[in-house]
C-alpha cells in the first residue's frame, strides 16, 4: 500500500471514529479500497485509541480582534463558480470551478485542491470566498479523466478511484495540477502572483505539486496534508505556510520532514498548529466535533494574510 493510498484508507477510519459514517459503512468503503477486514478493524481500533491520547493534549490557542472600517459600507459573500472545462496533459481535459476576483485588480490566482470526496460545493465556496477577498481561483477536479466528481459517484466511489489512481499512477495528479496553474496564469494575465491551497488529501497534493519542482507558485498552503515520503522541495520558490491540528497525530507524524525539507529549499516558511483542533477543522460542512469555528478563521486569515504578501507591487 502506497503512502497516499493508506492516508484515504486512514481518512476513512477516521470518519468512522469521528461518528460522520457507521462502523458497516466504513468497512465497506474501506474493503472497496483493497482493504481486508482484519486490516481494517486495526486501523479503525488504531485511529480510536489515538483520539483518545489526543483529547489529553493541547494548549488554548488565541483569537485576533477586529479594527475599525474606514467609514465604508461593504457586502461580502463569496462569489459564484462558473463550471470550466481547458486542456490538461496528453491531449486530456481538465474540469474546474472558476471565479473570478469580485475587484478590478486581481491580488493573485489559487489553485483550490479538494479533500479525498472530490470537487464539492464546500470546495466551489472555498474559491468563491479567495474571489470575493480579490484573488481569482481555479478548484481543480482531480478526478476530470472519469467525467468529473460527480459521474464517478458517492464518496466511497470518489475515495476508491483517487486511491486507484494513486496507486497506479500518481504523477497524474502532478501533471494536472500544473495544466491548472497554466490556466490560472492566462487567465489572470502576467505579473500577477499564483498561489496553491489544498485541504486534507488536497493539502496532500499541494506538497506534491512542490515536490513536483512546481517553480511558478509565489506560495503555498497545504491545510493538514502529508508530506510525501522523501520530497525534496530545493528549488521552489513559493513561501509556504503549512496548517495543522494538533489532535491530528496521523498527518502530524510527517511535519518534521516537511519542516527540513523547507529548510533545505531556502524558502519563507511557517508551520502553523491549532493545538485544541481535530484534522479537516477548517470544512463547516463537517460539524462538531471536527469543524472548529475559531480555528477555521484564523486559518482563512492566515492563508488570506499569506498570499497577499505577493501583492507588494499593488
Amino acid at each position: 500500500m502506497t503512502q497516499l493510498e493508506r492516508y484515504l484508507a486512514e481518512e476513512i477510519a477516521e470518519d468512522h471514529v469521528d461518528g460522520i459514517i457507521t462502523r458497516r459503512e466504513a468497512m465497506r468503503r474501506l474493503a472497496m479500497l483493497g482493504v481486508g477486514a482484519t486490516t481494517a478493524t486495526a486501523m479503525i481500533t488504531a485511529e480510536a485509541q489515538a483520539r483518545d491520547h489526543g483529547k489529553n493534549k493541547g494548549d488554548h490557542g488565541r483569537g485576533h480582534g477586529h479594527e475599525h472600517g474606514d467609514g465604508k459600507v461593504t457586502a461580502w459573500a463569496p462569489v459564484a463558480t462558473t463550471p470550466i472545462t481547458f486542456p490538461g496533459p496528453g491531449g486530456a481535459t481538465l474540469m474546474g470551478a472558476w471565479a473570478q476576483s469580485a475587484r478590478p485588480k486581481v491580488k493573485g490566482g489559487v489553485l483550490v485542491i479538494h479533500e479525498n470526496r472530490g470537487l464539492t460545493d464546500h470546495i466551489r465556496n472555498v474559491a468563491g470566498r479567495f474571489a470575493a477577498n480579490g484573488f481569482s481561483a481555479l478548484a481543480l477536479d482531480l478526478l476530470s479523466e472519469e467525467g468529473g466528481t460527480t459521474a464517478v459517484g458517492d464518496d466511497a466511489a470518489v475515495m476508491a478511484k483517487l486511491s486507484e489512481i494513486s496507486a497506479g499512477n500518481p504523477a497524474r495528479f502532478d501533471n494536472d495540477m500544473k495544466a491548472a496553474v497554466t490556466e490560472i496564469a492566462q487567465r489572470v494575465g502576467r505579473g500577477v502572483p499564483l498561489c496553491a491551497i489544498g485541504f486534507c488529501f488536497g493539502g496532500g497534493m499541494i506538497w506534491r505539486l512542490l515536490d513536483a519542482d512546481e517553480r511558478r507558485l509565489s506560495a503555498a498552503a497545504p491545510f493538514y496534508g502529508p508530506f510525501p515520503t522523501g520530497g525534496d522541495l530545493r528549488g521552489i520558490k513559493a513561501r509556504v505556510l503549512g496548517v495543522y491540528a494538533g489532535l491530528d497525530d496521523r498527518v502530524n507524524a510527517t511535519r518534521e520532514a516537511a519542516r527540513a525539507a523547507l529548510e533545505a529549499a531556502h524558502v519563507d516558511y511557517e508551520l502553523l498548529t491549532f493545538s485544541e483542533a481535530q484534522h479537516a477543522f477548517f470544512n463547516d460542512t463537517n460539524g462538531a466535533p471536527r469543524f472548529n469555528p475559531p480555528a477555521a478563521q484564523e486559518a482563512w486569515r492566515r492563508a488570506n494574510d499569506w498570499f497577499a504578501r505577493g501583492d507588494d507591487h499593488r
